[in-house]
C-alpha cells in the first residue's frame, strides 16, 4: 500500500510539493517564533548571571541593566565616587566593580574596570595576564586583537565619530575565556585611566551630578590630561574617588544581596538584581511572543482549510481511480486507507520540512544577534516541544480522515459512469 500511495503522489509532483511547502512554511513560522523567544531568554539571563547586583545613580533600571551589564550604548548620570567607596569598604561586599563607558576602539567598546572584575568574568584568562599598569588592556575573546597590541580609544562610539584621545595608548596585555556575553566585544582598561585620560576628579561627583557620564566626559575633554601609562594600578577607593556611572557588586550571600539592594534604592541611587529587569522585559517579549504564536497558529488553520479543500476537490476529480478500485475488488477500508495515508504523508513531509525551516531561520537570526551584541544565543528544542508535535501529529490524523471518509459516499458505478 505504501507504493500505491508514493506512486500515486508522485503523479501529482506538483501539487503535491505545493502542499508540503504551504504546510512547511506555517509549522516554520511557529518553530521559529518559539526557539528565537527561548534562544533569547537563555542567553540573556546567562549573560546577567555573572551579575547579582547593580548600583548606579538613581533613574532608569532597565537602561542601568541595559548599560552596564549588556554593554548597550546609552547615557547614564554619575553617582557620587563615595558610594563606590562605600561599597568597597562594606564587610557584606565580596568585591565591587566599577564600571566606566564613553569611549571605543576600532568599533570595540572601551570599559574601565577593575582587575577583579576580569577575574569574576573569566577566573582564567585564555592567554596573557590581567592589568597592572595605567596603559594595560585586556580584550574579550572575540575582539581581533593580539597580544602587544596597541589601542588608540576614541571618545563616543565609532558610528557617532569622536576624536581620538592622544593621551595614552593602551597596550593589550591577556584576553578573556569566553564567557558568552557583551563583555567579550569588550576591551577593558583600568578605571583609574579613564577618570585621568578624562581629567575626572572627586569634584565631578558633585559638578557633575544629573549630567551623564557622556556629556560629562565631553566637557572634560579640554582638561583631557597626560597618562602615565606605566604607573602601577591603585584600586583602592576613598572618598575622593571620582563619580562613576554604574558598580557592579558581588554580596557574600543572597541576604546581604536584599539588605544592600533595600539600602541603596534611595534618592540619589539605584540597586537593582539584573534578573528581575530581565524578568520585566521577558513579560513584554512573552506578550510579542503570544502575539506571533496567535498569528502563526492563525496561519496554519487557514492553510489546514486551504489543504482540506484542495484534496477533497482533488478525491472529487478522482472518482474514476477511485471507482475502478472499488470495482477491481479493493475493500472499503483500503481506498480509505490510500486517501488518508496520502494527505497524512503530505502533513508529516511538511511539518518536517517546517521543523527544518524553523530551526535554520532560529539559527541564523541568533547568529545575527550575535554578532551584534556578543551574547550566545543557543537555539535548541525543550522537552515541552515534544506536546505541540504530538498535538500537531493527531490534528494531521483527523484531519486526514475527513477526505478519505468522503470516499465511502462514492458508488463504484456512478463514479466509472462519470
Amino acid at each position: 500500500m505504501i507504493r500505491f500511495i508514493l506512486a500515486d503522489l508522485s503523479r501529482f509532483k506538483a501539487g503535491a510539493f505545493a502542499v508540503v511547502i504551504l504546510i512547511a512554511l506555517s509549522v516554520a513560522l511557529s518553530v521559529t517564533v518559539t526557539l528565537q523567544e527561548r534562544a533569547v531568554r537563555l542567553g540573556s539571563a546567562r549573560a546577567a548571571e555573572k551579575f547579582d547586583l547593580l548600583v548606579g545613580a538613581a533613574g532608569s533600571e532597565t537602561q542601568l541593566a541595559l548599560s552596564a551589564v549588556f554593554l548597550q550604548p546609552s547615557p547614564l548620570p554619575l553617582m557620587s565616587g563615595r558610594v563606590l567607596a562605600k561599597l568597597s569598604a562594606d564587610p557584606r561586599v565580596d568585591f565591587a566593580a566599577p564600571v566606566g563607558f564613553g569611549d571605543s576602539a576600532d568599533g570595540h567598546p572601551v570599559v574601565g574596570t577593575t582587575s577583579r572584575l576580569i577575574a569574576a568574568l573569566s577566573p582564567v584568562l585564555a592567554e596573557g595576564t590581567t592589568f597592572t599598569r595605567l596603559g594595560d588592556a585586556v580584550i574579550g575573546a572575540d575582539v581581533p586583537k593580539r597580544i602587544g597590541a596597541e589601542i588608540k580609544p576614541m571618545h563616543g562610539g565609532a558610528e557617532e565619530g569622536g576624536h581620538t584621545h592622544t593621551a595614552i595608548v593602551y597596550t593589550v596585555t591577556g584576553r578573556m575565556a569566553p564567557t558568552g556575553t557583551a563583555w567579550d566585544r569588550a576591551i577593558l582598561v583600568p578605571i583609574r585611566a579613564v577618570w585621568q585620560l578624562h581629567g575626572m576628579s572627586s569634584h565631578d561627583a558633585h559638578d557633575h551630578a544629573g549630567e551623564t557620564h557622556e556629556s560629562a566626559e565631553a566637557e572634560d575633554h579640554d582638561h583631557e590630561r597626560h597618562v602615565e601609562a606605566d604607573a602601577a594600578i591603585d584600586e583602592h577607593f576613598d572618598a575622593e574617588t571620582p563619580g562613576v556611572p554604574a558598580v557592579l557588586v558581588k554580596p557574600k550571600t543572597v541576604a546581604d544581596a536584599y539588605r544592600l539592594r533595600q539600602e541603596y534604592r534611595g534618592e540619589a541611587t539605584l540597586a537593582v538584581f539584573p534578573a528581575e529587569v530581565l524578568t520585566r522585559l521577558y513579560a513584554t517579549l512573552g506578550d510579542a511572543r503570544g502575539l506571533l504564536l496567535a498569528i502563526a497558529i492563525g496561519t496554519q488553520i487557514i492553510v489546514i482549510a486551504a489543504v482540506l479543500l484542495v484534496t477533497i476537490m482533488h478525491v472529487g476529480a478522482r472518482q474514476r481511480q477511485i471507482g475502478a478500485l472499488r470495482a477491481f475488488g479493493a475493500p472499503r477500508r483500503a481506498v480509505v486507507a490510500i486517501v488518508w495515508g496520502e494527505l497524512f504523508l503530505l502533513f508529516l513531509a511538511g511539518f518536517a520540512a517546517g521543523l527544518l525551516i524553523g530551526y535554520g531561520a532560529a539559527h541564523l537570526i541568533s547568529a545575527t544577534l550575535t554578532a551584534t551584541t556578543a551574547i550566545r544565543m543557543p537555539v535548541e528544542f525543550a522537552r515541552e516541544d515534544l506536546s505541540l508535535a504530538f498535538w500537531f501529529i493527531v490534528l494531521a490524523v483527523l484531519v486526514s480522515i475527513l477526505p478519505a471518509i468522503s470516499t465511502l459516499r462514492l458508488s463504484p458505478a456512478r463514479a466509472l459512469r462519470s
